[in-house]
């Protein structure tokens, strides 16, 4: 398992590499939302 962090957009997203697959941070996606929503709420919806 490997860790990375890539920035889209000017945010900073983790990246973690399990058996050769890639899984990206929703969280860090959602907290970069610019509204006060709370990233679960956003994960949610």
């Amino acid at each position: 398992m490997s860790n990375n962090i890539i920035e889209v957009q000017n945010i900073k997203v983790n990246v973690t590499n399990i058996n050769e697959k890639d899984y990206i941070c929703i969280s860090d996606i959602a907290k970069a939302k610019s509204d006060k929503s709370r990233a679960a709420d956003v994960i949610r919806n």
